[in-house]
């Protein structure tokens, strides 16, 4: 089966948001029985954890530069800034369900004084994207279900309950040792193509931007000359490093605004800008208006936030 043709500029930034209180964001139900990727030609990848349940219908995956089918009981995990796209058999109706969730929050709160165990499983979690057989790999699939439906059927103590199923969730699969075999799950092949050349930069980025970042440390970083890094992340973003560091501090910084009581001074310091002037100045030019006029009514502004950019969507 052949790869999905897509432009590379076309490849689509879809960033997610768990509701505040929650630790997942669960797409579940009838919503989800659909034709997947219909009139779709490109691949996208988002902020979160992506992990998919496939009740009905059949169809493939693209995987970055690999192509997998998918039917009843097939499950995905598939990490954040991972380039994919699902697609069902000939237009017909699949049925999915999703969990999105983000693995840092979920592994920090657990285990807030060990850094370094935290960051080494992130590393495993964040090694592949699979789509596996819950028939080969029956305890992680078991976990998954009850997630789903726990956060169908919430109940007393819900929260508790989730946050321990998503914690076995995330240390199984850092593990290593699933498959769609059942087997173990081989190495990551040392050649990087498409978007996975850049990944480590977007990873980089999404956990540091709050920090000065220069152009030179994120293509070291890829292990590419600064002048190849550059021009591939123009191709398969459709912006520049520096536009996709702004956007991703801008979306913090709005998520910061909606969530806390900071003063834009502490908002602007905690997004990375060292003075207020040059935040106000990149939140205007995204949003459309000023970080005190999105506090005040930003249910008028937040779509031109999805907007920025042909590659920044909201998902789904």
């Amino acid at each position: 089966m052949s790869v999905v043709a897509r432009k590379k500029q076309e490849i689509e930034f879809r960033y997610y948001e768990v509701p505040e209180g929650e630790q997942v964001l669960a797409l579940l139900g009838e919503n989800w029985r659909r034709v997947y990727g219909d009139d779709v030609n490109s691949l996208h990848f988002h902020n979160l954890l992506e992990i998919g349940f496939c009740l009905e219908g059949t169809g493939h995956l693209v995987l970055d530069e690999r192509t997998v089918s998918y039917a009843p009981g097939s499950l995905t995990v598939i990490p954040q800034n991972f380039p994919h796209v699902t697609n069902s058999r000939m237009s017909s109706l699949s049925y999915w369900e999703y969990l999105f969730l983000d693995p840092e929050a979920i592994l920090t709160t657990v285990y807030p004084q060990d850094d370094i165990f935290v960051h080494k499983l992130l590393d495993r979690i964040n090694h592949d994207a699979v789509c596996l057989d819950a028939g080969k790999n029956e305890e992680l699939a078991a976990l998954v279900r009850m997630a789903m439906e726990e956060c169908r059927n919430r109940k007393s103590y819900s929260v508790e309950v989730l946050r321990g199923i998503l914690l076995s969730i995330l240390i199984m699969v850092a593990r290593n040792d699933i498959e769609p075999g059942g087997g173990v799950k081989p190495e990551k092949h040392l050649h990087r193509g498409g978007l996975e050349q850049i990944i480590d930069a977007l990873d980089y980025i999404n956990k540091h931007y709050m920090e000065e970042i220069r152009v030179a440390e994120l293509a070291r970083k890829c292990s590419l000359s600064e002048t190849h890094f550059r021009r591939v992340f123009v191709e398969y973003m459709g912006m520049t490093p520096a536009e996709y560091l702004t956007l991703v501090r801008i979306q913090n910084s709005c998520e910061l605004i909606k969530k806390s009581r900071y003063s834009m001074e502490e908002v602007a310091r905690r997004v990375g800008y060292p003075t207020v002037s040059t935040f106000n100045r990149n939140f205007r030019r995204i949003v459309g208006t000023s970080p005190y006029q999105y506090k005040k009514n930003r249910e008028n502004y937040e779509g031109k936030l999805l907007n920025f950019n042909v590659s920044a969507k909201k998902g789904w």
